[in-house]
């Protein structure tokens, strides 16, 4: 929604802004990261404040090491939030993935471009045109996440940001 991206616009601008944040974690509420844009949304007027895209550069523009903590489901414009992220922290219960091809769109938040340079080509055509979910496991052979966890991600998110 238009709340959660001014918000995290907002929180981004003053962590980076704050010379005592040495490092940002974004995380989701109860046991899910994000499972992206509310298609309803998409009847409403554009907004170019409204975008994703501008939202995952700043993220990916942070000077200041970002973590994403990644639980439940990371889909959608969720895991675009998570690929502008320095690093990625998944559970082991999580899932990701791309999943606007089933309902005939492209991902629209730079998934496009960031996902090929995360993790190469065939491997992100195959999540992007298949609109499958990848568990944790398979996101950490394919580079997608940096470590997968069995405890709180966010925990583990900030021992990885104090070791970088």
């Amino acid at each position: 929604s238009l709340t959660v991206l001014q918000a995290l616009e907002d929180g981004l601008k003053r962590a980076d802004a704050d010379p005592s944040v040495k490092a940002i974690i974004i995380c989701g509420e109860n046991g899910k990261f994000s499972a992206g844009a509310d298609i309803q949304g998409f009847h409403s007027p554009k907004r170019e404040d409204g975008a994703l895209g501008p939202i995952v550069s700043l993220i990916e523009s942070s000077e200041k090491p970002v973590v994403a903590a990644i639980e439940g489901i990371a889909l959608g414009g969720g895991l675009e939030v998570a690929l502008g992220c320095h690093y990625r922290i998944a559970h082991v219960k999580a899932r990701m993935g791309l999943p606007e091809v089933a309902i005939g769109l492209l991902p629209g938040g730079e998934g496009t471009q960031r996902l090929p340079r995360l993790i190469g080509v065939p491997a992100a055509l195959d999540i992007i045109t298949t609109g499958r979910h990848i568990p944790a496991t398979e996101a950490l052979k394919l580079g997608l996440v940096d470590e997968v966890v069995e405890q709180n991600t966010a925990e583990a998110a900030i021992r990885l940001a104090n070791k970088v």
